[in-house]
């Protein structure tokens, strides 16, 4: 039987050259990893702005991904290796399987599907992991219609809120971790009144709706209303952003932040007495806003309670109580008398003062973690946003599930609605500011880059739709607040 004989002589041969060539290749690995050795030593103690312990993570997991991959790869050579051993036996044996020649094309066939599950192997195991990795290294689309405007830098602390006047002369409020709370000019960037009558961190601001009044809410458990006349100075002609526009985002340390050591709001006229304090709570002011109308005001509290106050007397006139843990924020409905509130409880409550006698309280129950504010959009709907990273867009005449949900890949801080346009802008805690329509299809992300955005939590944002040149603030725990123009028609032609 010479060809059975030949056929086992080919098959002994295959498996000691299979043998062989994955000695070969465990001894070329091992002299690789001996010649490789010495340089990533000399690359670990090469001085990097990375912490050590993330820099020795990154390492590792490097490490892993290439030991997989080669794994795959020998596990690749040894698949190639066996599929010509095949071809080579069944040629010179003549054999028929399934009552067919296996000719060189079904081979051929064979392999490449055999390759193909493979590279399915490769793209389903590396996609998840290395998606954040790649992600970081994609140019957004729409740097052309969202650039940057003007930076308001004179905190000295983290900036928690920041809001648009209401009334003329158009200015912009911040309120700091430092204490204070700032106006601004928006043309030139200089701050124009430094409020310093609180003795906590200025966690909110939120401007009267028809006279120059600011509502401040503090750690010190007071909100405080204060009076400001401002004029405003000679715009000058603002820099052209755009050329750096098309940079490569890349990841800035706190070295890169802006240096406010020396305090450039100290030349500015100061308020130190508020015109009313509102003292009722017992535990931190972490928001307040006013009602339709300005004639009260809403504040929140870590006390898990809200207080409705009369803005004249300053005397409480219901306290809002259901929570049952700290509330985050509250806000106020433009045209009507209602309010919500949100909380570290994972709900947000709505609140109806529109009949004196009733005050009835809807609970919507659709996060997963703390919501971190809720606001009113037109009509009846609000827009909840939360740290188990998505946002969802509710309609008021149907709790029980939301009419939208949009999934981020960060905790979602303080949102803001640009009513007239349906745009939601979302800061988070990964330092990106993203623009999403109400039915949840984002449409743009603000640049981040070496030289502009955000370097560290953004925290607040907030729309100014009638103004000429910014449409949209955010600001950050970086210490300063930027002012973005938003070329609207541009951003929903690229929708």
């Amino acid at each position: 039987m010479p060809t059975e004989s030949g056929s086992c002589s080919t098959a002994r041969q295959a498996k000691q050259k299979r043998k062989s060539h994955s000695l070969s290749i465990r001894r070329t690995n091992s002299s690789e990893q001996e010649r490789t050795g010495l340089p990533r030593d000399m690359l670990e103690g090469q001085d990097s702005k990375l912490p050590s312990s993330v820099r020795s993570t990154l390492l590792e997991l490097f490490g892993q991904i290439e030991r997989e991959f080669e794994n795959l790869y020998i596990e690749n050579l040894e698949l190639r290796r066996e599929i010509e051993t095949l071809n080579e036996r069944l040629a010179a044996e003549g054999q028929v399987i399934d009552g067919t020649e296996l000719s060189k094309g079904q081979l051929k066939t064979k392999a490449s599907h055999s390759t193909s599950q493979l590279s399915q192997k490769l793209k389903t195991t590396y996609k998840a992991s290395t998606s954040k990795i790649v992600s970081s290294f994609k140019a957004t689309t729409s740097r052309a219609v969202c650039q940057l405007v003007k930076e308001y830098i004179g905190h000295r602390d983290g900036i928690w809120d920041v809001s648009v006047a209401r009334t003329q002369p158009v200015v912009l409020g911040t309120a700091s971790a430092d204490h204070t709370a700032l106006l601004w000019s928006i043309e030139t960037g200089r701050s124009l009144i430094k409020y310093t009558g609180h003795v906590g961190s200025v966690n909110s601001i939120k401007f009267h709706p028809s006279e120059q009044l600011a509502l401040t809410a503090s750690g010190d458990q007071t909100a405080h209303i204060w009076r400001y006349v401002v004029q405003l100075p000679t715009p000058q002609p603002v820099a052209d952003t755009s050329q750096i526009c098309g940079e490569d985002e890349v990841e800035c340390s706190d070295k890169d932040e802006p240096d406010v050591d020396g305090d450039v709001s100290s030349d500015c006229p100061t308020i130190r007495v508020p015109l009313t304090s509102l003292k009722s709570h017992q535990g931190v002011v972490i928001a307040a806003d006013w009602l339709v109308g300005g004639k009260q005001a809403v504040t929140a509290s870590w006390d898990r309670t809200a207080n409705l106050y009369d803005v004249e007397t300053a005397e409480l006139v219901h306290s809002l109580t259901g929570h049952d843990q700290e509330l985050t924020h509250c806000c106020t409905h433009p045209t009507q008398r209602l309010v919500v509130t949100s909380s570290r409880d994972t709900t947000f409550r709505l609140w109806d003062f529109r009949d004196p006698s009733i005050h009835s309280v809807n609970v919507f129950q659709g996060h997963t973690d703390t919501v971190t504010s809720a606001v009113f959009t037109v009509g009846d709907n609000v827009v909840s946003g939360s740290d188990d990273r998505t946002v969802k867009v509710w309609d008021l005449k149907n709790m029980r599930s939301p009419i939208a949900t949009i999934r981020t890949d960060s905790a979602i801080n303080r949102i803001n609605v640009c009513v007239g346009q349906k745009i939601i802008a979302l800061p988070h805690d990964n330092r990106q500011v993203r623009l999403f329509d109400m039915s949840g299809v984002r449409l743009a992300r603000l640049p981040r880059s070496s030289r502009q955005g955000h370097r560290r939590m953004v925290c607040c944002s907030a729309w100014s739709e009638d103004h000429p040149t910014c449409n949209l603030f955010t600001c950050g725990f970086d210490r300063q607040a930027i002012g973005w123009n938003i070329n609207i028609p541009a951003l929903l032609q690229e929708k």
